[in-house]
């Protein structure tokens, strides 16, 4: 039973990632492919109203947003932590530009990590996107992703800011290794 109750909050919470951005009618998703972004990028992609776009590397979603913009339509980046790593130059382009950039990571390298690679960065990634001008916030609980998101997504679509939601692995769920 309460593994089914679990099961159930996860997947709200994955919803409600999508169902945020489009009320904040996003237009772009731009992703590397990642389990924790998995419900959002399956909706976006059967969704005739987005342009869902998978990227090489995280970077490239920022130039891609900031075109976007340009054109007149919001987007929203989904990476991993490990990807917030390979962003830091590209994130000079936001602030000389200063366009809305929404970023939703998930979080390797946090409670429970199997991986020991995935640690540096995830420990960084807070420090690094503030550093980098980049306003944060933290959900290791689902209730409180939707308003976190629901928050960023204001700040950055009205404010021309820089904002990330992190989504803590304790969030995700505990990952292991597969033989």
């Amino acid at each position: 039973m309460a593994e089914a109750l679990e099961s159930a909050s996860e997947q709200n919470w994955q919803d409600d990632v999508f169902r945020v951005l489009k009320q904040h009618d996003v237009k772009h998703i731009v992703y590397v492919p990642d389990a924790g972004h998995s419900t959002a990028i399956r909706l976006a992609e059967a969704d005739n109203e987005i342009q869902s776009v998978v990227l090489t590397t995280e970077e490239e979603g920022i130039g891609y947003l900031a075109g976007a913009w340009l054109g007149g339509e919001r987007g929203a980046l989904l990476l991993q932590s490990s990807g917030v790593g390979n962003c830091i130059n590209t994130l000079a382009l936001q602030v000389c530009a200063r366009f809305p950039l929404l970023m939703v990571v998930t979080m390797r390298g946090d409670w429970a990590e199997f991986n020991g690679w995935q640690n540096p960065m995830g420990q960084a990634t807070e420090k690094s996107l503030n550093l980098m001008g980049v306003l944060t916030w933290r959900a290791d609980e689902p209730q409180d992703v939707a308003p976190l998101l629901h928050g960023a997504a204001t700040m950055a679509f009205n404010g021309d800011a820089a904002t990330a939601l992190l989504l803590g692995q304790r969030l995700i769920g505990e990952k292991k290794w597969v033989k």
